[in-house]
Protein backbone atom coordinates (compact mmCIF):
# COMPACT_ATOMS: atom_id res chain seq x y z
CA UNK A 1 0.00 0.00 0.00
CA UNK A 2 1.33 3.46 -0.93
CA UNK A 3 1.74 6.22 1.64
CA UNK A 4 -0.36 9.28 0.85
CA UNK A 5 0.05 12.89 1.85
CA UNK A 6 -3.40 12.81 3.46
CA UNK A 7 -2.37 9.92 5.71
CA UNK A 8 0.84 11.73 6.62
CA UNK A 9 -1.00 14.95 7.51
CA UNK A 10 -3.47 12.99 9.64
CA UNK A 11 -0.66 11.35 11.62
CA UNK A 12 1.24 14.62 12.12
CA UNK A 13 -1.91 16.40 13.29
CA UNK A 14 -2.47 13.75 15.96
CA UNK A 15 1.14 14.03 17.13
CA UNK A 16 0.94 17.83 17.35
CA UNK A 17 -2.46 18.01 19.05
CA UNK A 18 -2.24 14.82 21.14
CA UNK A 19 -5.81 13.85 20.33
CA UNK A 20 -7.63 12.08 17.51
CA UNK A 21 -10.70 14.24 18.15
CA UNK A 22 -8.83 17.55 18.02
CA UNK A 23 -6.83 16.41 14.99
CA UNK A 24 -10.04 15.48 13.14
CA UNK A 25 -11.53 18.91 13.93
CA UNK A 26 -8.34 20.65 12.77
CA UNK A 27 -8.34 18.75 9.46
CA UNK A 28 -12.13 19.07 9.11
CA UNK A 29 -12.73 15.36 8.72
CA UNK A 30 -14.69 12.93 10.86
CA UNK A 31 -12.82 11.08 13.60
CA UNK A 32 -13.50 7.66 12.02
CA UNK A 33 -12.05 8.93 8.73
CA UNK A 34 -8.93 10.22 10.46
CA UNK A 35 -8.56 6.95 12.40
CA UNK A 36 -8.69 4.98 9.15
CA UNK A 37 -6.06 7.24 7.58
CA UNK A 38 -3.64 6.75 10.48
CA UNK A 39 -4.25 3.00 10.50
CA UNK A 40 -3.57 2.81 6.73
CA UNK A 41 -0.27 4.65 7.27
CA UNK A 42 0.72 2.19 10.01
CA UNK A 43 -0.15 -0.76 7.76
CA UNK A 44 1.77 0.69 4.81
CA UNK A 45 4.88 1.17 6.95
CA UNK A 46 4.50 -1.95 9.07
CA UNK A 47 4.94 0.15 12.23
CA UNK A 48 2.78 1.10 15.14
CA UNK A 49 2.95 4.87 15.22
CA UNK A 50 0.43 5.86 17.93
CA UNK A 51 -0.59 4.58 21.30
CA UNK A 52 -4.28 5.22 21.90
CA UNK A 53 -4.66 6.25 25.53
CA UNK A 54 -7.64 7.21 27.65
CA UNK A 55 -6.48 10.83 27.70
CA UNK A 56 -5.69 10.97 23.99
CA UNK A 57 -2.98 9.62 21.73
CA UNK A 58 0.80 9.70 21.93
CA UNK A 59 3.41 8.71 19.35
CA UNK A 60 5.34 5.52 19.92
CA UNK A 61 9.17 5.83 19.89
CA UNK A 62 9.10 4.88 16.19
CA UNK A 63 6.25 7.33 15.59
CA UNK A 64 8.11 10.17 17.34
CA UNK A 65 11.21 9.58 15.24
CA UNK A 66 9.21 9.39 12.04
CA UNK A 67 7.16 12.50 12.87
CA UNK A 68 10.31 14.61 13.16
CA UNK A 69 11.39 13.72 9.62
CA UNK A 70 7.90 13.95 8.15
CA UNK A 71 7.33 17.42 9.63
CA UNK A 72 10.38 18.70 7.77
CA UNK A 73 9.40 17.02 4.49
CA UNK A 74 5.79 18.18 4.61
CA UNK A 75 6.94 21.69 5.51
CA UNK A 76 9.24 21.78 2.48
CA UNK A 77 6.46 20.38 0.29
CA UNK A 78 4.05 23.07 1.50
CA UNK A 79 6.67 25.75 0.85
CA UNK A 80 7.14 24.50 -2.73
CA UNK A 81 3.37 24.60 -3.28
CA UNK A 82 3.17 28.11 -1.83
CA UNK A 83 5.94 29.26 -4.17
CA UNK A 84 4.15 27.69 -7.13
CA UNK A 85 0.91 29.45 -6.17
CA UNK A 86 2.79 32.75 -5.89
CA UNK A 87 4.16 32.20 -9.40
CA UNK A 88 0.71 31.35 -10.70
CA UNK A 89 -0.73 34.63 -9.41
CA UNK A 90 2.36 36.53 -10.62
CA UNK A 91 3.72 37.46 -7.23
CA UNK A 92 7.14 35.90 -7.85
CA UNK A 93 9.22 34.56 -10.74
CA UNK A 94 12.25 35.21 -12.93
CA UNK A 95 12.16 36.34 -16.56
CA UNK A 96 15.12 36.68 -18.91
CA UNK A 97 14.59 38.95 -21.91
CA UNK A 98 16.93 39.84 -24.79
CA UNK A 99 16.33 43.27 -26.32
CA UNK A 100 17.51 45.65 -28.98
CA UNK A 101 19.53 48.46 -27.36
CA UNK A 102 17.04 51.12 -28.51
CA UNK A 103 14.13 49.26 -26.89
CA UNK A 104 16.25 48.43 -23.85
CA UNK A 105 16.78 52.11 -23.19
CA UNK A 106 13.20 53.28 -23.78
CA UNK A 107 10.24 50.90 -23.75
CA UNK A 108 11.74 48.24 -21.47
CA UNK A 109 12.55 50.45 -18.43
CA UNK A 110 9.06 51.96 -18.51
CA UNK A 111 7.53 48.47 -18.75
CA UNK A 112 9.66 47.24 -15.84
CA UNK A 113 8.48 50.13 -13.70
CA UNK A 114 4.88 49.25 -14.55
CA UNK A 115 5.55 45.58 -13.75
CA UNK A 116 7.19 46.45 -10.42
CA UNK A 117 4.09 48.34 -9.30
CA UNK A 118 1.88 45.33 -10.02
CA UNK A 119 4.21 42.43 -9.19
CA UNK A 120 7.20 43.61 -7.12
CA UNK A 121 8.38 40.03 -6.50
CA UNK A 122 9.08 39.32 -10.19
CA UNK A 123 12.76 39.61 -11.19
CA UNK A 124 13.76 40.48 -14.76
CA UNK A 125 17.20 39.97 -16.30
CA UNK A 126 17.70 42.18 -19.38
CA UNK A 127 20.37 41.42 -21.99
CA UNK A 128 20.73 43.92 -24.82
CA UNK A 129 22.07 42.69 -28.15
CA UNK A 130 21.91 43.22 -31.90
CA UNK A 131 18.88 41.78 -33.64
CA UNK A 132 20.29 38.43 -34.78
CA UNK A 133 21.68 37.78 -31.29
CA UNK A 134 18.27 38.54 -29.76
CA UNK A 135 16.67 35.88 -31.95
CA UNK A 136 19.48 33.41 -31.25
CA UNK A 137 19.17 33.79 -27.48
CA UNK A 138 15.41 33.23 -27.58
CA UNK A 139 15.78 30.24 -29.91
CA UNK A 140 18.41 28.69 -27.62
CA UNK A 141 16.34 29.24 -24.48
CA UNK A 142 18.85 31.70 -23.02
CA UNK A 143 16.03 34.26 -22.91
CA UNK A 144 12.33 33.51 -22.51
CA UNK A 145 11.37 36.65 -24.44
CA UNK A 146 13.07 38.81 -27.04
CA UNK A 147 12.47 42.24 -28.53
CA UNK A 148 13.80 42.38 -32.07
CA UNK A 149 13.08 43.94 -35.43
CA UNK A 150 11.17 42.55 -38.38
CA UNK A 151 13.04 41.68 -41.52
CA UNK A 152 15.04 38.78 -40.15
CA UNK A 153 13.33 36.33 -42.48
CA UNK A 154 11.56 33.09 -41.75
CA UNK A 155 12.30 31.35 -38.47
CA UNK A 156 9.94 28.48 -37.63
CA UNK A 157 11.61 28.20 -34.22
CA UNK A 158 10.20 31.55 -33.12
CA UNK A 159 6.79 33.15 -32.72
CA UNK A 160 6.33 36.90 -32.72
CA UNK A 161 3.75 39.60 -32.17
CA UNK A 162 4.01 43.31 -33.04
CA UNK A 163 5.09 45.54 -30.15
CA UNK A 164 5.49 49.00 -31.69
CA UNK A 165 6.40 50.75 -34.90
CA UNK A 166 9.52 52.91 -35.04
CA UNK A 167 10.21 55.57 -37.66
CA UNK A 168 13.70 56.25 -38.95
CA UNK A 169 14.87 59.85 -38.65
CA UNK A 170 17.76 61.87 -40.02
CA UNK A 171 19.94 63.17 -37.18
CA UNK A 172 21.46 66.47 -38.28
CA UNK A 173 24.28 68.64 -36.94
CA UNK A 174 23.32 72.10 -35.74
CA UNK A 175 22.72 74.45 -38.67
CA UNK A 176 22.59 71.72 -41.32
CA UNK A 177 20.74 72.74 -44.51
CA UNK A 178 18.45 69.67 -44.37
CA UNK A 179 17.06 70.89 -41.03
CA UNK A 180 14.95 73.40 -42.98
CA UNK A 181 12.87 70.54 -44.39
CA UNK A 182 9.92 68.96 -42.61
CA UNK A 183 10.85 65.57 -44.05
CA UNK A 184 14.13 64.42 -45.52
CA UNK A 185 13.89 62.19 -48.63
CA UNK A 186 16.35 59.37 -49.10
CA UNK A 187 17.57 60.97 -52.32
CA UNK A 188 18.75 63.98 -50.31
CA UNK A 189 20.52 61.74 -47.80
CA UNK A 190 22.35 60.00 -50.63
CA UNK A 191 24.06 63.33 -51.38
CA UNK A 192 25.54 63.97 -47.91
CA UNK A 193 28.10 62.19 -45.73
CA UNK A 194 26.27 59.52 -43.73
CA UNK A 195 26.92 58.05 -40.30
CA UNK A 196 25.32 54.60 -40.23
CA UNK A 197 25.23 51.75 -37.77
CA UNK A 198 27.33 48.69 -38.50
CA UNK A 199 26.18 46.18 -41.15
CA UNK A 200 25.11 43.56 -38.57
CA UNK A 201 22.52 45.85 -36.96
CA UNK A 202 18.81 45.71 -37.78
CA UNK A 203 18.80 49.48 -38.35
CA UNK A 204 21.50 49.23 -41.00
CA UNK A 205 19.71 46.37 -42.77
CA UNK A 206 16.52 48.44 -42.88
CA UNK A 207 18.31 51.53 -44.18
CA UNK A 208 20.13 49.53 -46.89
CA UNK A 209 16.83 47.98 -48.06
CA UNK A 210 15.09 51.38 -48.14
CA UNK A 211 17.85 52.93 -50.25
CA UNK A 212 17.95 49.93 -52.59
CA UNK A 213 14.17 50.09 -53.11
CA UNK A 214 14.67 53.55 -54.63
CA UNK A 215 17.66 52.57 -56.70
CA UNK A 216 20.06 54.31 -54.32
CA UNK A 217 23.06 53.14 -52.33
CA UNK A 218 23.75 54.04 -48.72
CA UNK A 219 27.48 54.72 -48.68
CA UNK A 220 28.50 55.62 -45.13
CA UNK A 221 31.32 58.04 -44.45
CA UNK A 222 31.46 56.56 -40.94
CA UNK A 223 30.06 53.46 -39.24
CA UNK A 224 29.37 52.95 -35.55
CA UNK A 225 28.31 49.96 -33.48
CA UNK A 226 26.57 51.99 -30.78
CA UNK A 227 23.98 54.69 -31.42
CA UNK A 228 25.61 56.93 -28.83
CA UNK A 229 28.79 56.84 -30.94
CA UNK A 230 26.83 57.75 -34.06
CA UNK A 231 25.21 60.66 -32.22
CA UNK A 232 28.64 61.83 -31.07
CA UNK A 233 29.90 61.79 -34.68
CA UNK A 234 26.95 63.92 -35.78
CA UNK A 235 27.58 66.34 -32.92
CA UNK A 236 31.16 66.67 -34.19
CA UNK A 237 29.81 67.60 -37.64
CA UNK A 238 31.08 64.47 -39.39
CA UNK A 239 27.82 63.63 -41.13
CA UNK A 240 24.10 62.86 -40.92
CA UNK A 241 23.01 59.76 -39.03
CA UNK A 242 19.96 57.60 -39.75
CA UNK A 243 18.61 56.22 -36.49
CA UNK A 244 15.30 55.04 -35.02
CA UNK A 245 13.21 57.77 -33.41
CA UNK A 246 13.09 55.69 -30.21
CA UNK A 247 16.86 56.00 -29.69
CA UNK A 248 17.32 57.45 -26.20
CA UNK A 249 20.66 58.97 -27.26
CA UNK A 250 18.77 61.55 -29.32
CA UNK A 251 17.13 62.94 -26.19
CA UNK A 252 20.54 63.45 -24.62
CA UNK A 253 21.64 65.65 -27.52
CA UNK A 254 19.12 68.53 -27.76
CA UNK A 255 21.54 70.62 -29.84
CA UNK A 256 21.01 68.18 -32.74
CA UNK A 257 18.01 68.29 -35.02
CA UNK A 258 15.97 65.27 -36.12
CA UNK A 259 13.74 65.13 -39.16
CA UNK A 260 11.54 62.20 -40.24
CA UNK A 261 12.65 60.43 -43.38
CA UNK A 262 9.84 60.80 -45.88
CA UNK A 263 8.63 60.04 -49.39
CA UNK A 264 8.23 57.25 -48.38
CA UNK A 265 8.81 56.98 -44.62
CA UNK A 266 11.19 54.29 -43.42
CA UNK A 267 9.46 52.29 -40.70
CA UNK A 268 10.74 49.55 -38.44
CA UNK A 269 8.33 47.06 -36.92
CA UNK A 270 9.61 46.01 -33.51
CA UNK A 271 8.49 42.54 -32.45
CA UNK A 272 8.14 40.65 -29.21
CA UNK A 273 9.45 37.09 -29.69
CA UNK A 274 9.32 33.74 -27.91
CA UNK A 275 10.10 30.13 -28.75
CA UNK A 276 7.47 28.61 -31.04
CA UNK A 277 5.03 26.24 -29.37
CA UNK A 278 6.28 26.98 -25.84
CA UNK A 279 4.16 28.25 -22.99
CA UNK A 280 5.33 31.35 -21.16
CA UNK A 281 5.81 31.38 -17.42
CA UNK A 282 3.26 33.45 -15.47
CA UNK A 283 6.03 36.00 -14.76
CA UNK A 284 6.79 36.30 -18.48
CA UNK A 285 3.09 36.71 -19.23
CA UNK A 286 2.98 39.59 -16.75
CA UNK A 287 5.98 41.20 -18.48
CA UNK A 288 4.33 40.79 -21.90
CA UNK A 289 1.27 42.65 -20.59
CA UNK A 290 3.44 45.43 -19.17
CA UNK A 291 5.36 45.77 -22.44
CA UNK A 292 2.18 45.87 -24.53
CA UNK A 293 0.62 48.49 -22.26
CA UNK A 294 3.80 50.61 -22.26
CA UNK A 295 4.31 50.43 -26.03
CA UNK A 296 0.74 51.62 -26.49
CA UNK A 297 1.23 54.74 -24.35
CA UNK A 298 2.69 56.88 -27.13
CA UNK A 299 6.06 58.59 -27.18
CA UNK A 300 8.63 58.34 -29.94
CA UNK A 301 7.85 54.68 -30.45
CA UNK A 302 4.32 54.26 -31.67
CA UNK A 303 1.87 51.57 -32.58
CA UNK A 304 1.57 51.04 -36.28
CA UNK A 305 -1.63 50.19 -38.17
CA UNK A 306 -2.79 46.80 -37.05
CA UNK A 307 0.14 46.55 -34.63
CA UNK A 308 -1.87 45.87 -31.48
CA UNK A 309 -0.53 42.60 -30.07
CA UNK A 310 -3.49 40.32 -30.63
CA UNK A 311 -1.61 37.02 -30.72
CA UNK A 312 1.56 35.13 -31.54
CA UNK A 313 2.41 33.82 -35.00
CA UNK A 314 5.35 31.83 -36.34
CA UNK A 315 7.88 34.22 -37.87
CA UNK A 316 7.75 34.07 -41.65
CA UNK A 317 9.29 35.95 -44.56
CA UNK A 318 8.53 39.64 -44.29
CA UNK A 319 8.34 39.55 -40.51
Amino acid sequence: MDVTLRQTRAFLAVVRLGSLTRAAEYLRVSQPTLTVQVRQLEEALGLRLLDRLARGAEPTPAGRQLASSLERLVGEFDAVLADAKDMAVRRTGLVRIAVLPSAGATVVPAALERLRRRSPGIRVVVRDAVDHRVAAMVRAGEAELGIGAEGGGADPGLEARPLFEDRMVAVLPAGHALARRRHVPLAALAEVPLVLTDPESSVRALVDRAFAAQGLRALPAYEATYMSTAVGMVRAGLGVAVLPSSAVDLRAAPVLKTRPIGDPPVLRQVLLMRQAGRSLSPAAEALVEALAATAGCGGSARRGPGAAPTGWAVMSEGR
